[in-house]
Parts: structure tokens; C-alpha cells; sequence
């Protein structure tokens, strides 16, 4: 761990800096300047975030892959959300060095939401309870966001695990860096356990949505990526177990209805412009025919009206409507943006 041990923050005080910050751009508000997201010159300005929820021993293995890493993070800190396990007491007497957060079970969101709150690192790295670092990782992240300075996040190649196998990815997952937001909208195009990000970015575009049980990861990506390029480092660097009982995606029948939620979020932001909108209004439409498939063939008739009446009030000319008024909104920000920067000037 570099610089040793730091002193506990005024936790309450900063939490609730952070969540009301956070609040304001969730709903799509646009409260706060641009910024410019600078590189973390090292690792010690890197914390560590891993939410857990009774994965004992998988945590285990998740904190000890932090700790060899190359390139040593300031802290790590372990949000438990509300374990049953024995995992708080585990932690405590296996990692002396790690920072232990607890608190009453609320969700994946909510406890990487409460690790932001409470990280001294101007750059947060999150890791999944179940997955694990290689060594070099953090160091090769880095290296990368001073390669190409400015964006606010950075995320790698994986390997993924299921069962104990290795199995081999399809070209529908490849990854990538660059304006990506028209690759995040079929899928989940950024693995959590990949992500180092500038700790400002989420006053720019909120923190993750507590209400989402599942595809918060999806939700936040496309808010992320509807705003900012994303840095990629073409290197597996985190190994994703997966197959487990405990997987969100094993205790949500149809994930694609919280899809259809968050391309409605990220359509009533007015972040997009015409080209994404009409995009993301093309896979939302998508999206909702096929699930009201779905819940048609299970006897869930009721919902399947509810959707066939958002399909229907989907109709193309929305999307170009929705897209000019984006535009002409885009445009006025960028007016007003150049009228305080020569008000700045004189």
C-alpha cells in the first residue's frame, strides 16, 4: 500500500457532499463547468473499491489480487453490504491494510456509490467481488491514461471464466476505446471490474443508480460514454468468474427490461445528439418488441400491453424531433460556453 496508513475522513459530512453533487446530474442537469480530467501520475492517487455481498472467500481472492498488483493503489477499501457470512470479520483479520466500510444491504450500486463517498483517491478503480486482477494491471492502465490524457476512464481486456473453464469470447463483446456510445447500447460494452475513473466524472454525469437491481453497469456506461471517449487497453488484465448462483444476471428474468429503462433515461437527459439519438430510439424500439415477445410467450400479458403502448409511442418521427431539439440544446451550451470563456478573458 503506498504512503501508509490515512486518518478516518468526517465520513458523514463527505458522503452527503457526494450524494447530493450526484443527485443533481443523475436527472440530467447540467449544474457543473467542464473539466479537464488530469492522469493520476501514479498508483497512490488510485483507491480501490470492491462491493461484496457473502462472497467470503471469493473476496478474499479479489483483495489479495489488489494487494500484489505492480503498481501499489493508495487504499483499498471494502464496502460490505450487508454480509451474513462472517465476511467483515474475515476481512479485518486477514487485511489489516484494507479499509473496511459496512453497512445495511442496499445494493451493488449503492456500496460503490458509498466507496467513492468515502475514497481519498482522485481516480477510483472498481473490482467486482467475484473477479480478480493480473499483477500488472493497474500500472498498465496508468501508463495509458498518460498516453492519451483528458478522458475520464480507462478499461482492459478480460478473461472470462465460467464453471472453472476458460471460455472464448464472441466478436459481438469485443471492446473498445474512442467515442464508443453506439457499442454500449445492444450490451454491458465495459466491465466494472476493468474501470479506473476520475472521481470528478460522477459529478458530471451522477453516480450509479440505485434503482436499478440489475444492468446498472449498462445504465451507467451509456451516460458515461453519451459525454466522454473512453481509453482501452487491448490486454487482459482482470479474470471474470462467472456461473455462480449469486450472479444478478441468474436472479432477473428478463434483463432487457432494464435495458429498455435506461435507453429511456439516457434519451430524456438531452445529452445526444441527432446521430445517437435516433440510434439509441432505433435499439430502444428493438429492445421493447422483443421483450414484449418474451413476456407474451410467459402469460405476463398485462406488462406485455404496458410495452406494446411505449412501442407504439416510439414512432420514427419522434426520434428526429428528439434529435434537432438535442442539437439546438448542444448548440446553445456550446454558445454559452463561449461567451463565459470570453467574459473570462476580458
Amino acid at each position: 500500500m503506498a504512503g501508509g496508513p490515512k486518518p478516518v475522513p468526517v465520513f458523514c459530512r463527505r458522503e452527503a457532499s457526494f450524494v447530493r453533487r450526484a443527485a443533481v446530474t443523475l436527472h440530467g442537469a447540467a449544474v457543473y463547468p467542464p473539466r479537464r480530467f488530469e492522469p493520476p501520475s501514479d498508483a497512490a492517487q488510485v483507491s480501490v473499491i470492491i462491493p461484496t455481498f457473502n462472497r467470503l472467500e471469493r473476496v478474499c481472492r479479489a483483495i489479495t489480487s489488489v494487494l500484489v498488483q505492480s503498481a501499489a493503489p493508495g487504499e483499498v477499501i471494502v464496502v460490505d453490504d450487508g454480509s451474513t457470512d462472517g465476511t467483515a470479520a474475515a476481512v479485518r483479520e486477514r487485511f489489516a491494510e484494507v479499509r473496511l466500510v459496512l453497512q445495511a444491504n442496499a445494493g451493488v450500486s449503492a456500496a460503490r456509490n458509498r466507496g467513492v463517498a468515502v475514497a481519498f483517491g482522485t481516480w477510483c478503480a472498481f473490482l467486482d467481488s467475484d473477479d480478480e486482477w493480473l499483477p500488472h494491471k493497474l500500472e498498465r492502465q496508468i501508463d495509458a491514461l498518460a498516453a492519451d490524457p483528458g478522458s475520464p476512464l480507462c478499461h482492459t481486456g478480460e478473461i472470462w471464466i465460467r464453471h472453472g473453464r476458460r471460455v472464448n469470447q464472441m466478436r459481438k463483446h469485443a471492446q473498445a476505446g474512442g467515442r464508443i456510445y453506439s457499442r454500449c447500447l445492444p450490451r454491458c460494452a465495459i466491465s466494472p471490474s476493468s474501470v479506473i475513473v476520475h472521481r470528478g466524472l460522477f459529478d458530471d454525469v451522477g453516480p450509479f443508480d440505485t434503482t436499478f437491481p440489475a444492468c446498472e453497469d449498462y445504465e451507467m456506461w451509456l451516460r458515461v460514454c453519451a459525454k466522454h471517449a473512453v481509453v482501452f487497453v487491448d490486454e487482459a488484465l482482470v479474470v471474470k468468474h462467472g456461473g455462480h448462483e449469486d450472479q444478478l444476471s441468474r436472479r432477473h428474468w428478463g434483463m432487457d427490461r432494464f435495458r429498455i429503462r435506461a435507453l429511456e433515461n439516457i434519451v430524456r437527459t438531452g445529452w445526444l445528439g441527432r446521430q445517437d439519438q435516433t440510434a439509441t430510439l432505433d435499439m430502444l424500439r428493438d429492445k421493447i418488441a422483443i421483450y414484449m415477445t418474451g413476456a407474451r410467450k410467459r402469460g405476463r400479458e398485462k406488462e406485455a400491453r404496458g410495452l406494446e403502448s411505449r412501442l407504439l409511442a416510439l414512432a420514427p418521427a419522434d426520434a428526429a424531433d428528439a434529435a434537432d431539439a438535442a442539437d439546438a440544446a448542444a448548440a446553445a451550451d456550446a454558445a454559452d460556453a463561449a461567451d463565459a470563456a470570453d467574459a473570462a478573458d476580458g
